[in-house]
């Protein structure tokens, strides 16, 4: 099983997100781009640790951290490993054991920048619903429509963290009004995902979605 290192690059909110947040993983010898879409307090425990922010009190990820160092242990790394029901899996492998811990990638990787340690996505995975920026660049209808498959939802219920790829055979369209929506709507998801506006992608993919 391959395994592809990649780091936080940032965390983004819309004004639509609803209290959501995509956070946006790179791989660092590539430019390939994972968005999860996580919840307001999750995203809080990412940007606190990388920003270097202490509070007064331990938040839970710090007193997680206590805890696995009062058993003289640390976090060795966390894998990103499995898309199911447009949920997102992850596993904490700890030092000096061969156990997995399996977690949401949120707190995986809030514990992982607390150790310093390594994050890592299966290449399968990141190649499933991972993007380019590449692919950004080109006009080619067919590469646009690859770029649309990759639809963030902004629901927010039980702190599921998911990425929902979705890649539909291209419909026949029917009317010149029809098609002049969508063109829009393609443009306007391009611009959407070059900004790393990921919660406005994800409106716009509805809408495209109601079109076909």
């Amino acid at each position: 099983m391959k395994k592809v290192q990649v780091e936080v690059l940032g965390l983004s909110q819309s004004p639509t997100s609803n209290g959501s947040y995509a956070l946006i993983l790179k791989e660092i010898d590539g430019d390939r781009r994972l968005p999860i879409v996580i919840g307001a307090p999750e995203a809080g425990a990412i940007a606190y640790e990388l920003e270097g922010v202490h509070t007064s009190r331990p938040m839970s990820h710090d007193l997680m951290k206590t805890l696995i160092e009062t058993f003289a242990s640390k976090v060795k790394e966390i894998c990103i490993h499995e898309l199911k029901d447009s949920t997102f899996f992850a596993a904490i492998t700890l030092e000096n054991t061969t156990i997995e811990v399996d977690s949401r990638p949120s707190d995986a990787i809030a514990l992982a920048l607390r150790f310093d340690a390594p994050i890592f996505i299966v290449e399968s995975l990141l190649q499933e619903a991972g993007f380019s920026l590449d692919e950004l660049e080109t006009d080619d209808e067919e590469d646009i429509e690859e770029i649309e498959a990759f639809d963030i939802s902004d629901d927010d219920e039980e702190d599921e963290e998911f990425f929902l790829p979705n890649k539909k055979s291209k419909k026949e369209k029917t009317t010149s009004a029809k098609t002049d929506k969508k063109d829009l709507l393609h443009d306007e998801l391009q611009a959407a995902i070059q900004e790393e506006d990921y919660e406005k992608a994800a409106k716009i993919r509805d809408e495209l979605k109601k079109l076909k």
